[in-house]
């Protein structure tokens, strides 16, 4: 019988379906396939061999399932992305160390409230048990930063950092040198807390916990770069995927420190924003009246609306110590992926107007009680030295995000 051209037609495309088909089902071998993190599949791609899923067993390889990481308590995810960092208000100081630049920030956590002295006293309470009484007095804050020759801050100095009344307060006379060892601390502390509910003993080291699934990155002071990204919180900004209406000085919308809006969760409208020092001499407003900018002090970590990423006294209340070695010239040093200035024995000094800026001079940002306006802006810098202390300095902590949450 002979075939017409359409029949010929009918009867190769039917060969090939068959022939597509048959190729299928012998490259359908159990395991094999496109793998994720979620979804391993049985076999390894490349042996052939079984996988093993108990993260007890030691004796074979084993693949986690939908590992996620560990953040650890009191951290804001933050969504990494395109930013324009710098000082974007008139430099009325003449610093000219912090102008506009375009970087882009990986994805982070960040506390969302400064160190309290609750945290801190928690800190030195557990450090008592693996130091001398000498090592101990070095990480305990400085008490001294409240007194003065021309103030009467006795109250301040026996009570701040050890009443519980101010459990809850920023903690204030620590230096860069101790936030540091405070951030080692909490990782090993969280880490071990993380290993017993888990049922993982000491023998796992911290590689295995990885390969296992738990992950939990180290807690850090955060970059320059991460505070000023996170401060400013510009997902707050924008409309129609990557469009915004308008940039930020300060952690919220408009060019005041008064709440523009009557929206409840950002309190009341004329509200201040932030808690700081609101003329020459002027820490808190008049008796009687409605003294909503927190405290003539340091006031509770809790107090004011936190800014669109969750994040709260970003500006205000303490300024806060930064990863950062400060050199005005930094901005135009520095990498436009993840920047961040580390001490380097190699600093070309000849870029620098003095050798007076050694390594040991790091940046806070942010803006304190004791500060006026100019300083609640998340482009401004200044610095001191690492391990210095004072009654306006705290800190918080960040962490690196490990894997693919955010895309």
């Amino acid at each position: 019988m002979r075939l017409s051209n359409k029949s010929w037609g009918m009867w190769v495309a039917a060969l090939a379906i068959v022939g597509s088909s048959i190729l299928t089902s012998c490259n359908k071998t159990p395991g094999y396939g496109r793998r994720t993190a979620a979804k391993p599949g049985k076999k390894s791609a490349t042996t052939g061999a079984e996988f093993s899923f108990d993260e007890t067993d030691t004796t074979q390889f084993f693949v986690a399932k939908n590992a996620e990481q560990i953040p650890g308590p009191n951290l804001k995810f933050i969504q990494g992305g395109r930013a324009v960092l710098g000082t974007q208000e008139e430099d009325v100081m003449a610093f000219r160390d912090n102008q506009e630049r375009t970087v882009t920030l990986a994805n982070f956590y960040m506390d969302e409230t400064e160190i309290t002295n609750n945290d801190y006293r928690e800190f030195v309470f557990d450090m008592k048990k693996k130091v001398s009484a000498d090592s101990i007095l070095k990480l305990e804050p400085s008490e001294e930063v409240w007194d003065g020759a021309m103030t009467f801050n006795d109250m301040y100095q026996t009570y701040y950092f050890r009443f519980p009344g101010f459990n809850f307060y920023p903690v204030a006379g620590v230096s860069w040198t101790q936030a540091n060892t405070y951030a080692k601390w909490r990782t090993e502390y969280v880490q071990e807390i993380i290993r017993e509910e888990r049922g993982l003993d000491s023998s796992f080291t911290k590689s295995q916990l990885v390969e296992r699934g738990v992950a939990l990155a180290d807690y850090r002071l955060p970059s320059e770069a991460e505070w000023e990204y996170a401060a400013k919180a510009m997902i707050g900004t924008q409309y129609m995927d990557e469009n915004q209406e308008y940039g930020r000085i300060y952690p919220w919308d408009g060019r005041g420190v008064r709440n523009p809006y009557n929206v409840k969760r950002k309190g009341k409208q004329g509200d201040f924003l932030a808690n700081f020092k609101r003329g020459r001499g002027d820490y808190g407003g008049i008796s009687g009246g409605q003294r909503n900018d927190g405290d003539i002090i340091p006031t509770n970590v809790y107090d004011m609306a936190p800014n669109d990423f969750g994040l709260y006294h970003m500006a205000g209340n303490m300024n806060e110590w930064v990863q950062d070695v400060y050199k005005p010239l930094s901005y135009q040093d520095f990498d436009d992926l993840n920047p961040v200035r580390k001490a380097t024995p190699d600093d070309d000094m000849e870029d620098y107007s003095s050798a007076l800026l050694t390594d040991d001079l790091r940046v806070y940002k942010g803006g304190s009680w004791r500060d006026v306006t100019y300083w609640l802006a998340p482009g401004t810098r200044r610095f001191m030295h690492q391990d210095s202390a004072t009654n306006h300095i705290g800190f918080r902590c960040a962490m690196i995000s490990i894997g693919e949450k955010g895309k």
